[in-house]
């Protein structure tokens, strides 16, 4: 590929003008020198490239280069990145190579300072990122914020180590996101005046609300787990200067098949303005974070996408710097092979590890909800079999199961509802934020063979159901692959479906079990140091 220089004739959607006006886009190396009004008869829209206003591009199981690849079919041309999953495994060395990698392809990935690494001191990490980290992460021009904040009450208490953080970023003159799902009233506003903006975690419009009243702007979130699109979407058209447009996390299946372009024609399905709508995710993000990516102005980059309509809104082209990387449904870019790293050290684990000794007359169930990263708490009679707790699958509670993977330690159990698997197991090493291996499973020779599965491999993910057992290696620090993003997509498909047919309802299982030991999100998760209370940020006991 090479820059280009050429004239598109068409319907053009002026986010800044807010405006739809017939005309021509000149583009001379790879910069906007002319908007032309006037001439066209082409029915085609042209428009600036689509931004996902925040993602973790390592939930797409794919290295930045080789997202790119995908996203850019759907029109998409810079992301907002946290690369705090990979800061959680290599730490600063971890960031540089999503920043260096990037680089390697015509797309604009924007990357932030992890504020959060590791989530919390209730787990075992691979790395740390300190003040001093994240203050030389802040200095560099590739970083364009302070990622989210996910100790909300790290800020509400003043805790000097997080307060600093976010001192870094005022200095620096660079945005800060916020992450506080729940929050409301005066300690969202402190939360809020601690110079936070943003907040991708509302999910429920109530909550979104709130935060709006004290100025903070509403990330519209709709990933491959959580899925808030529906509670807030009418934001769009009452705040329309407010919200932007998110993914968050993408798993690759889903990548394959659509983007915030995805959105867009859902947002427009509902009756929205189709300039509120494009603008939150064009016009909002390119300013929250000063964004070098171009709003097809005279002057500006030639980030551009030409769509055929405004109802299936398909897109024919997509352009980065005037270079075309996307035409009808097919990607220009080519893939990029790197060298992996990675830090993987557990050790393989033993059936009878798993063991679960009965004590009190009931205990704590964490409850996975579809769509959602919050779970709830239920209060459950468990199965027991000569004296030790066991899955139920019939009353849909199975084992969960953290083993840490940068040391050999013994794994942490809990029990789980909603997943609805009625026989063998699932694991993954990509599990948010800390990246040990979380499996949950129907007994516990299946449960052992997943988590085996994954340690053999490095990091991967991994399902068995009796004698048929299938691992995806993750090579790039236990999280990502290098490999074809189709390919990687069509072998994730395989698998989540293959867990649907063992059971689950759940409609991304892999996603939903990557977060079961997130502990920064409410109600109930499970670390590989025990079960966790997100309401009381404490420990608590799987017997009650």
């Amino acid at each position: 590929m090479k820059q280009r220089n050429f004239e598109i004739e068409g319907k053009i959607v002026d986010v800044v003008g807010r405006r739809i006006f017939q005309g021509k886009v000149t583009v001379v190396d790879g910069v906007i020198a002319l908007v032309t009004e006037g001439g066209s008869r082409q029915d085609q829209y042209i428009m600036p490239g689509l931004i996902d206003a925040h993602i973790h591009i390592e939930s797409s199981m794919l290295i930045p280069s080789e997202f790119a690849r995908l996203a850019v079919v759907h029109g998409t041309v810079a992301t907002v990145s946290d690369p705090h999953e990979i800061a959680n495994v290599l730490g600063i060395k971890g960031v540089m190579f999503m920043i260096e990698n990037g680089k390697k392809v015509p797309f604009k990935f924007n990357f932030g300072a992890s504020s959060c690494v590791p989530a919390t001191t209730f787990e075992t990490a691979g790395a740390a990122l300190g003040v001093d980290e994240v203050t030389e992460l802040l200095a560099l021009d590739e970083i364009r914020y302070l990622s989210e904040m996910m100790n909300f009450p790290g800020v509400l208490s003043g805790d000097p180590v997080v307060m600093a953080k976010l001192e870094a970023a005022k200095r620096a003159g660079k945005p800060v996101d916020g992450h506080a799902p729940g929050l409301r009233g005066e300690e969202a506003k402190k939360y809020i005046e601690a110079g936070i903006s943003t907040d991708h975690e509302c999910y429920t419009k109530q909550e979104a609300l709130d935060k709006i009243s004290y100025g903070m702007k509403i990330l519209i979130r709709e990933g491959s787990a959580a899925k808030n699109f529906e509670a807030l979407c009418s934001l769009i058209d009452e705040y329309p200067e407010m919200v932007m447009l998110c993914s968050d996390d993408k798993h690759p299946n889903d990548l394959a098949i659509g983007h915030i372009n995805e959105l867009i024609v859902r947002a427009l399905q509902k009756g929205s303005d189709v300039m509120n709508v494009i603008r939150s995710c064009t016009y909002h993000p390119v300013k929250q974070y000063h964004l070098p990516v171009g709003l097809l102005q005279p002057g500006d980059p030639a980030d551009l996408i030409v769509v055929d309509n405004l109802e299936k809104f398909r897109i024919v082209a997509t352009y980065i710097d005037g270079i075309q990387v996307a035409e009808n449904g097919k990607t220009l870019i080519e893939s990029v092979k790197e060298v992996p790293a990675t830090k993987f050290h557990s050790s393989p684990l033993k059936t009878d590890e798993l063991q679960v000794p009965a004590s009190g007359g009931a205990i704590r169930v964490i409850k996975a909800l579809d769509g959602q990263l919050i779970t709830e708490e239920l209060i459950l009679t468990p199965a027991i079999s000569r004296g030790l707790v066991v899955p139920d699958p019939e009353r849909d509670i199975l084992k969960l199961v953290v083993r840490d993977r940068y040391r050999s330690a013994p794994p942490s159990m809990a029990f789980v509802n909603g997943f609805g698997l009625k026989r063998g197991a699932i694991a993954s090493c990509v599990a948010h934020d800390s990246h040990n291996i979380l499996a949950v499973g129907a007994d516990d020779d299946s449960i052992a063979r997943a988590i085996n599965l994954i340690i053999s491999s490095k990091g991967g993910i991994s399902i068995v159901e009796g004698d048929h057992e299938i691992a995806i290696p993750l090579p790039f620090a236990g999280i990502m692959s290098d490999q074809d993003g189709y390919s990687i997509a069509q072998l994730y498909e395989q698998i989540d479906q293959w867990a649907k047919q063992m059971g689950s309802t759940l409609r991304a299982p892999f996603m939903t079990l990557s977060f079961m030991a997130l502990l920064v999100i409410p109600v109930l998760k499970l670390s590989d140091k025990g079960l966790f209370d997100g309401r009381k940020f404490e420990f608590t006991s799987l017997f009650c």
